[in-house]
């Protein structure tokens, strides 16, 4: 090596080692100031605190600055995650997240208490019982909203166009989804509803299809995936690949390059190409805009209704040294076209106000129902 390189790469060197040292030093310093801040805290404000808490407290506030689907777990909230209540806490059937400090509904799940009373997609949950929520983690809200089946609690709403808070009493029950129902509309329009993406749910939708398809008078089929908060990826390519021949169905993209992956749909359409109609509202999140998504970008199905929620991020749980856990984003959604659908959502073809929370089939108040059979009747 020549002395002039030799000198270049030195001076390369010792920059790059400055600046990783800098930077460091920073780190240190930050949490040097922690400490400092925390022992403040513990010696000067007004009320004894929980220093212990404080910490998970601090914890979960550096994970949800990232985004609102990342949170911390404490031992005793991972443990009770992962144990089986079977009957021994209800729930009220809602999915939520967390925006600016308070607790935002995604969507209310069909035929649960939630939904049956009037709980919607994008409500903000400011109250819960007489607890306020501003200030609490995801987690520790969620909580608080689980109990005894039977028990009731008081959810203070606050809603999009309404001037005052709503208030809901809801009782508790074991939470059963019934992901699939299907019917036959007009007698020729095939209905499929998904409440959700289980372990069960492609199963059950290429049993209905294949059940409606003995029916040679279908022409058409109606996807209705309105207040569907997601579940499995799998799932979701599954029953995007009923409908395709071929394509790419969704991508992911991680911090890790080698991370990265595709799902394409392989040839066969469950519906022999026959017209498809899918219905989307803001509650539909995460899987169900994959599967908007990609029968959109492939120009297979028209949407219908509202834009969607934009949920468009994949979380891991991982444990940690103090038997607790953390659940934190590790990769984000791509649709075909390469958009991506966090914070942003699927918009539909055509947009047509929700006039009816009932989503029960054949309702003479759904209007985005009814759009679509005289859409396909012509």
């Amino acid at each position: 090596m020549s002395k002039r390189l030799f000198v270049t790469a030195f001076i390369i060197n010792f920059f790059y080692f400055s600046f990783a040292f800098s930077s460091e030093n920073e780190i240190y310093k930050k949490i040097d100031l922690f400490g400092e801040v925390l022992e403040k805290i513990n010696k000067e404000y007004v009320d004894e605190i929980n220093q212990s808490e404080s910490m998970d407290s601090a914890i979960n506030g550096l994970l949800q600055s990232l985004d609102p689907y990342s949170s911390y777990m404490s031992p005793e909230i991972y443990n009770e995650m992962q144990t089986e209540t079977s009957g021994e806490f209800g729930g009220l059937g809602i999915e939520v997240s967390m925006e600016s400090g308070v607790v935002k509904v995604i969507s209310p799940i069909d035929d649960t208490p939630a939904s049956k009373a009037g709980i919607k997609a994008g409500d903000y949950i400011v109250k819960i019982n007489d607890t306020q929520v501003q200030g609490k983690s995801l987690t520790e809200a969620v909580e608080l909203m689980r109990g005894p089946v039977g028990s009731s609690i008081n959810l203070t709403i606050r809603r999009r166009g309404e001037k005052k808070a709503l208030t809901f009493n809801i009782i508790r029950e074991i939470i059963q989804i019934k992901s699939v129902k299907s019917d036959l509309l007009e007698k020729n329009i095939g209905y499929i509803r998904l409440t959700s993406f289980n372990e069960n749910s492609g199963k059950q939708i290429e049993r209905e299809i294949n059940k409606l398809e003995k029916d040679k008078k279908v022409k058409a089929y109606i996807l209705d995936l309105r207040n569907n908060p997601g579940g499995l990826l799998s799932q979701a390519i599954r029953i995007s690949d009923f409908f395709l021949e071929d394509g790419e169905i969704v991508s992911t993209k991680s911090r890790k390059t080698s991370e990265n992956r595709k799902w394409f749909a392989k040839k066969g359409d469950l519906t022999n190409g026959k017209t498809l109609v899918v219905l989307i509202n803001y509650g539909s999140a995460s899987a169900s805009e994959i599967v908007a998504g990609a029968l959109k970008d492939h120009k297979r199905a028209i949407l219908i209704g509202e834009n969607s929620f934009g949920k468009g991020s994949v979380q891991s749980i991982i444990p940690l040294k103090n038997e607790g856990a953390i659940r934190i984003t590790v990769a984000k959604y791509y649709l075909p076209s390469g958009k991506s659908i966090s914070q942003v959502g699927v918009s539909p073809d055509i947009e047509v106000d929700e006039d009816s929370d009932d989503f029960l089939i054949k309702t003479e108040t759904d209007n985005q129902l009814n759009y679509a059979i005289k859409l396909i009747n012509g």
